[in-house]
């Protein structure tokens, strides 16, 4: 790419925000140029207005820190700026819904790691590996939105990044059932161990919303575009426990599963560790090169050992055997606020920019 995009980063300040501006530091096609954030943070510097709530593990980075903060809220100014922006703001769904449209509607793209336009039936819900081809809804939103090139493109919920993807892989199994239980990470909420002690040693069996959205989101993602809307899946039927645990990062899931045609495990492996998708084939540069691993040993996957696979972008797989009531059971982890949060934002907005739907104003 000659000449890089401009990115705006709307919610920068947030722990996604942040995490945006960590994964964004010497992208070979993104460059961060404009942050903005609530009424209050508007007018500081990023880093003033970030203060002592920097939550990555890696140092803010030189070019972002005298960056002055806009306002949100202001929005034919920020968009002005940049050629499309991501989304993390902290609203209401029904704010986020509107905002992100009034950015549309000024013909900036907008990629949302926010959950408020997952079910819009023509704003396509991504996982490039998975679901590139949802993009070609794009065409029929902006129809909508009267726009030229704005439109929104959102990611899934973080919870199901780290099962969702061997559906996909064993497709041609047809997976019919899946009770799975969630064991997530405390960055899911926003928060650290420093902002949450209550959570040491604790566990938390309730996560608001989380349930229905681990149940529904796989079937959108697993769905077909018909008639200008997306459609979901009827299958595979899915049942969902999330539990709270105390874990900075990191998303780990205990599945059962049952299929049509039951296959071997070896099978299973096989379409695992083989399964590629368009960030793969286009060699996006925030793709993992092999997306699922598969890990033999009997503890894996570990948090400690196998969260930051692939920088965070890949899924890891193990424990995967016969059970005496379903047909297969298995453990999956994801990292949660990487391919879970912005890093699966900023895969799609390569695939986006590589399908042609982002380009320079």
């Amino acid at each position: 790419m000659d000449q890089k995009l401009k990115v705006g980063i709307l919610g920068a300040t947030g722990m996604v925000g942040q995490r945006f501006i960590a994964l964004l530091e010497n992208h070979p096609w993104f460059e961060v140029v404009t942050v903005a954030a609530s009424p209050r943070s508007a007018g500081k510097s990023y880093e003033e207005a970030v203060g002592d709530r920097w939550k990555m593990d890696t140092p803010m980075p030189e070019v972002v820190k005298n960056l002055v903060v806009l306002n949100v809220n202001d929005v034919e100014h920020v968009a002005s700026t940049v050629d499309f922006v991501f989304s993390a703001v902290d609203m209401s769904k029904d704010e986020i819904k509107a905002i992100e449209e009034a950015y549309a509607k000024t013909e900036t793209p907008v990629v949302s790691n926010n959950s408020a336009h997952r079910w819009t039936p023509d704003v396509p819900m991504v996982v490039p590996e998975i679901n590139a081809a949802h993009f070609d809804v794009i065409p029929d939103q902006k129809k909508r939105l009267g726009t030229t090139r704005g439109f929104i493109a959102v990611k899934p919920n973080c919870s199901i990044q780290s099962y969702a993807p061997c559906l996909a892989a064993w497709k041609e199994f047809g997976p019919k059932e899946l009770v799975v239980t969630t064991y997530q990470a405390i960055s899911g909420a926003g928060k650290t161990f420093k902002d949450w002690p209550e959570m040491v040693g604790n566990i938390i069996p309730f996560i608001g919303g989380e349930e229905e959205k681990s149940e529904l989101e796989p079937l959108r993602v697993l769905g077909k575009v018909e008639n200008g809307e997306i459609v979901k899946a009827e299958l595979p039927k899915i049942t969902c426990q999330c539990v709270r645990v105390p874990v900075l990062n990191g998303h780990t899931a205990a599945v059962f599963i049952n299929f049509e045609k039951k296959p071997t495990k070896e099978q299973l492996i096989e379409k695992l560790v083989s399964f590629k998708g368009f960030p793969q084939e286009a060699e996006l540069p925030s793709a993992p090169k092999q997306f699922i691993q598969y890990l033999e040993e009997d503890n894996r996957p570990q948090v400690t050992l196998d969260v930051d696979y692939k920088n965070g972008m890949g899924v890891s797989i193990g424990r995967l055997r016969e059970d005496s009531m379903y047909d297969f059971k298995f453990i999956g982890l994801s990292h949660n606020t990487v391919r879970g949060a912005a890093g699966g934002a900023v895969l799609c907005a390569e695939a986006l920019t590589a399908k042609g739907y982002i380009a320079k104003k």
